[in-house]
């Protein structure tokens, strides 16, 4: 047909175009068949699934992506970095919410997540509270502040640690806390740790008698600045008891005031009521 309107390479052309679909079909064949036999996934599968991890709430960063393929069926080994502040119920979640992301968009799949702590642009307090919550002895982290003094970067934080524990064993896990801050944080000059006895609180008490609510109220009765004393509630488990009281102060006193009485307070109370964890409730009147 081409040669009755003067192309007489026509054929030679179309045979040219048709072996080079061939070729390219072959070419992609070929490369599909490798991939199936060789178990080896596509950079794009790879690149899309890191895609979906990353977009997920809470995900700063994923890699390594790990994926193979057998059969049908694609599996992926993927980590994920979250905040270092991230609680392990959170981290949790976020992994689950990967791996449901992943499946929804790649049905033929089985994933993996695992997860690692990132601290970059984590607030330098939470650092602090983490590094000293994995030393070893330490019960709780509470009350960690920074603050900077003449280009110099210093921290307070309070350390609870068993209450039987004696001084010496109980400084040289501050001494632990403080090389720990150090080695982690080098920026931080110096670190000021406060020890407190740890007393694990109970879920099921006793009532106390009345004797020693009376006894409470006789020490509130001492501060005049008590304008009312509320509830108070004693609750007794083995050796320790359990103190919630009510007081209403006035309602100008100054906040400062207020929790400088209440620790006083409590303090008194400690002292005459062996064994005792006490919370006072203010309340302005």
């Amino acid at each position: 047909v081409l040669v009755s309107y003067g192309l007489y390479f026509g054929d030679f052309v179309a045979a040219l175009i048709l072996g080079g679909l061939l070729a390219i079909l072959s070419i992609k064949l070929v490369y599909k068949t490798a991939l199936d036999l060789t178990d080896i996934i596509s950079p794009e599968l790879v690149k899309n699934v890191k895609e979906i991890a990353m977009s997920t709430d809470g995900v700063i960063n994923a890699d390594p992506i790990l994926m193979r393929r057998s059969g049908e069926t694609i599996f992926a080994d993927i980590t994920i970095s979250l905040r270092g502040d991230t609680s392990f119920d959170k981290a949790h979640e976020i992994s689950n919410n990967v791996e449901t992301n992943i499946k929804n968009k790649i049905s033929n799949s089985t994933i993996t997540v695992h997860f690692e702590p990132n601290w970059q642009d984590v607030p330098l307090d939470a650092k602090i509270q983490e590094i000293a919550k994995g030393v070893e002895g330490v019960k709780e982290v509470h009350n960690v502040s920074t603050h900077k003094s003449k280009g110099k970067t210093f921290s307070n934080l309070h350390v609870m640690v068993d209450r039987e524990m004696n001084l010496l064993s109980a400084h040289k896990i501050s001494e632990i806390i403080e090389e720990e801050i150090h080695k982690n944080i080098p920026e931080i000059e110096h670190a000021t740790i406060h020890l407190e006895p740890f007393v694990k609180i109970p879920e099921n008490f006793n009532l106390e008698d009345k004797i020693t609510e009376n006894q409470i109220k006789r020490i509130l009765e001492k501060y005049s600045e008590i304008k009312k004393i509320g509830r108070i509630v004693s609750l007794n488990f083995e050796n320790i008891l359990k103190i919630d009281i009510d007081c209403s102060f006035d309602r100008e006193l100054s906040i400062e005031k207020v929790h400088d009485l209440i620790s006083e307070i409590e303090h008194e109370i400690r002292t005459k009521i062996n064994d005792s964890v006490i919370t006072i409730h203010p309340e302005p009147i």
